[in-house]
């Protein structure tokens, strides 16, 4: 008698107190709490929040004005943006990408210069599971939320001056994942163990859940998924020569992908043991040029002020590249040869791991 009485209780503070939507996702956690503790620790949940992009919203307000802003918040904050609460006074608005901005999408459409959410707050939440009954609102099944499209609107992006700033959504609409049917979803919200509503809230025979902790490029698990790498050496007169052949193994996107600003490193090193030491470089990267062609070095510049592409050495998906290092080391000397591999995050970071991760390094000891 206790426990059903316990669970009368636990189920009527969960949703008989009124709300309106869009809600926060606090009230949302209270019945799916799986899901909502590992959005907590999403860097969608960190949209908003987020120092880094604070800094760069200064900024780039003080530079373009509201326009710049609401540029900005369109999807670091879309609730504040469908709600017109720009000055971010509502604690959802702070929520970043939360729980009833996604869940309230009806329709994507890609027309147009840039893909557009169709949302629609209400108590009905819209999602990927068919013939659910929940407890405290109603729900309908949404194809969109299954397919990669949901995605677009944040994942794309053309300025008014036509550069198309961001590129991932159609990066993997050019790739073999979207003709295999290899869905977003796939890497970023794959199903885990877990239940969609707190069974002691209402008990379910569901125990998978879409993973709402969507690891991207801030993952260690994620990056080294992506790339694979191997070294070979080989002696030529008195070089060395190492070789590094690399291939976007797990990417349905370019890597790296998102703001131009960010861009993958290849680090090689060659330390002799009579103590010399070299180093070399390769940048992977996509460079926006303003329209005097001046390369841009800031963020938000590259979202209202970039216009033309100067160059992509970016990998592909599923791209296979050989990078040839040549440095002055004749036979006979040893040598510890060390490739790195680190993404660079932004310009703007004033830390360190806000700036990069390093993800992958190879040694190799030749005599």
């Amino acid at each position: 008698m206790r426990t059903v009485f316990a669970f009368l209780l636990l189920t009527a503070a969960a949703w008989s107190a009124p709300w309106e939507s869009p809600a926060s996702a606090e009230i949302c956690g209270r019945c799916h709490r799986s899901i909502h503790e590992a959005w907590k620790v999403s860097t969608h949940a960190a949209a908003t929040e987020n120092r880094l992009f604070q800094d760069a919203l200064e900024m780039a307000e003080a530079d373009f004005g509201a326009q710049a802003r609401r540029i900005c918040l369109t999807c670091h904050a879309p609730v504040a943006v469908q709600t017109g609460d720009l000055g971010l006074s509502r604690k959802v608005s702070w929520e970043g990408v939360t729980c009833d901005f996604c869940h309230s999408v009806r329709h994507v459409s890609v027309d147009g210069p840039n893909p557009k959410a169709d949302v629609v707050f209400s108590l009905i939440k819209t999602g990927p599971l068919k013939g659910v009954t929940p407890v405290g609102h109603q729900a309908e099944f949404s194809d969109v939320h299954t397919s990669s499209t949901i995605c677009a609107p944040c994942h794309e992006y053309r300025n008014t001056l036509g550069l198309q700033v961001l590129t991932t959504w159609s990066e993997w609409k050019n790739s073999r994942y979207a003709k295999e049917g290899k869905e977003c979803q796939s890497c970023h919200m794959s199903r885990v163990a877990g239940n969609v509503v707190d069974p002691r809230i209402k008990r379910t025979t569901q125990a998978k859940v879409n993973l709402h902790s969507m690891p991207g490029s801030h993952s260690l698990d994620q990056l080294t998924s992506v790339l694979r790498a191997n070294l070979s050496t080989a002696r030529d007169g008195d070089k060395l020569k190492v070789v590094i052949d690399l291939v976007n193994q797990g990417a349905g996107h370019s890597f790296p992908t998102g703001s131009p600003l960010r861009h993958l490193v290849l680090e090689v090193r060659a330390d002799t043991y009579d103590g010399r030491h070299f180093k070399q470089e390769r940048v992977y990267a996509r460079k926006v040029a303003d329209q005097h062609g001046t390369v841009i070095q800031r963020e938000h510049f590259a979202f209202v002020k970039g216009a033309k592409v100067v160059s992509d050495t970016r990998l592909s998906a599923g791209e296979r590249r050989t990078e040839t290092f040549e440095f002055p080391v004749p036979a006979g000397n040893q040598v510890q040869v060390k490739a790195t591999f680190w993404y660079y995050y932004s310009p703007l970071a004033r830390t360190e791991s806000q700036k990069r991760i390093t993800f992958l390094t190879i040694n190799r000891l030749v005599k």
